[in-house]
């Protein structure tokens, strides 16, 4: 290839990032990297941790009862705006949506299916757009060296909820009825919306870095006990703007390598929890309901547990790197800013062992196939059930941590991406894993549903690879576009 054809290549993808960072005349974003400060520690935590109790809505609701299917499109519309308006706001109102649907669903006449349809799908609107909004809680209030810890902390809500579900709706149905169900989620729901108002603080920074005179009455808490903390850096404010499309995020390659990765591995996730319930009825008959049900929290604990490790491991292998970066440069007359995005190998650090888990996920879904088929002992399929939720919680958090990385100031609208590639292709899987192993059996079923987990090792090599130069481009546009302003 020529140097005229290398430009012309280059002008090409520089074209492309542009039309993926179009910015709009409105919500201008500051420097994520200078305004990390504004909580303590110990704040930051309970924001995690209360942010995580309102996502274990999500997939709790979904997998509790089966009525429809989740709208999924639905984080694609709150993130995006809760990336310009708030995240206190969004939040509140997602839950307020929920509360009123249950309120409903736990009152409505069994005849009128269509209201009852219909009031599922508002639930689900205010259900499923708390994983999208609660991710750009956590972009909003951590750095790269701190987000994985807090990221996976964040998950343990909505990634448990799939586990914990069916135990307690299996009892709540059997012991007072199915409406009981919606009434719970109603006392919870409230109970988190109450907090919002009271106690949650706006962690958008474009909107938390205002003068507290100037910011409308919907941001402040009516108890500030959170954020009170006085920062002693000066916030400098930079020019860089948001952009409201959140779909133009996918005509960044690097991020649309990642949205696969997560995808593939929640889809193997998925084809291995939604059969629990059929196989393991069918493979071990003296299960009943309840004991079929705390079978889902083998799965359950492997993702917490995951969760949690992922998060401390990434923070460890950041922080590893950076060091390992600035120990080369001691002693010598380079002036390379380890910080700067094009000098930092950011992919590597949060993806280095992402290959050896995608393997181990692989071999975990063919074995687990071929035990449920050969009805071996039921020990034997839980601890592959742990180890399957230990793996994909890891892969997962790791690609969706860096993606929250690679786009500041849009953690809402990634993450939305995320969950709508993810859900759709998870959906897909569910609704033919049952015709597939009726066809060809339970152990080859999984030996193909495995297929994915390793269609996701030449993706992860792929992200490493490309990553960097993708990265470097959207931070030479940002400053680009900063300079511009400045001038003007």
């Amino acid at each position: 290839m020529t140097s005229h054809e290398r430009s012309e290549d280059d002008n090409k993808e520089i074209l492309q990032a542009r039309a993926s960072v179009q910015i709009t005349p409105d919500a201008i974003q500051p420097d994520p990297q200078l305004t990390h400060d504004r909580f303590s520690k110990k704040e930051k935590w309970s924001i995690v941790i209360f942010t995580a109790f309102v996502g274990f809505f999500r997939d709790f609701l979904e997998i509790m009862y089966s009525l429809v299917e989740d709208l999924h499109l639905a984080p694609m519309l709150w993130g995006p705006v809760s990336d310009h308006v708030g995240r206190r706001p969004i939040s509140a109102v997602c839950l307020l949506i929920l509360t009123l649907s249950c309120i409903g669903l736990a009152l409505v006449p069994t005849s009128d299916y269509w209201l009852l349809m219909v009031l599922r799908c508002l639930q689900a609107t205010g259900s499923a757009s708390t994983i999208a909004i609660g991710a750009g809680v956590v972009g909003d209030i951590s750095n790269r060296a701190e987000r994985g810890g807090f990221f996976g902390v964040f998950t343990i809500g909505p990634m448990i909820g799939p586990a914990i579900g069916p135990v307690i709706g299996g009892v709540l149905s059997d012991k007072l009825g199915w409406r009981s169900i919606f009434w719970f989620l109603c006392i919870a729901a409230a109970i988190c919306f109450i907090i919002i108002v009271l106690f949650q603080p706006e962690t958008l920074l474009s909107i938390s870095n205002k003068n507290k005179e100037n910011t409308f009455l919907i941001y402040k808490p009516v108890i500030p006990l959170i954020g009170r903390k006085k920062s002693d850096k000066v916030s400098v404010k930079s020019k860089s703007k948001i952009p409201r499309n959140p779909f133009r995020l996918f005509l960044n390659p690097d991020v649309d390598v990642l949205l696969l990765i997560s995808a593939l591995t929640c889809a193997v996730f998925y084809a291995l929890l939604a059969t629990i319930s059929t196989l393991f009825i069918e493979t071990y008959p003296f299960l009943t309901e309840t004991t079929t049900g705390l079978c889902f929290l083998a799965m359950g604990g492997g993702m917490a547990i995951g969760s949690t490790a992922i998060g401390r491991i990434l923070d460890i292998e950041y922080q590893q790197f950076k060091k390992s970066m600035e120990a080369r440069l001691v002693g010598t007359t380079s002036k390379v800013d380890v910080n700067r995005e094009e000098n930092f190998p950011l992919e590597k650090a949060r993806l280095r062992l992402m290959p050896f888990f995608s393997a181990i996920l692989g071999v975990t879904c063919a074995g687990y196939g071929w035990c449920i088929q050969r009805k071996v002992n039921i020990a034997a399929p839980l601890i592959l059930h742990f180890i399957t939720g230990f793996i994909s919680i890891s892969v997962m958090n790791a690609s969706s941590t860096l993606m929250i990385d690679l786009v500041p100031g849009q953690s809402s609208s990634v993450t939305a991406c995320n969950n709508l590639i993810r859900c759709t292709l998870s959906a897909a899987i569910v609704s033919v894993i049952e015709l597939i192993i009726k066809a060809i059996g339970t152990g080859w079923t999984y030996v193909i549903m495995s297929s994915m987990s390793f269609l996701s090792l030449p993706l992860i090599y792929l992200a490493i690879r490309i990553g960097p130069r993708y990265r470097a481009k959207r931070q030479r546009l940002r400053e680009e576009e900063s300079t511009r302003m400045v001038e003007e």
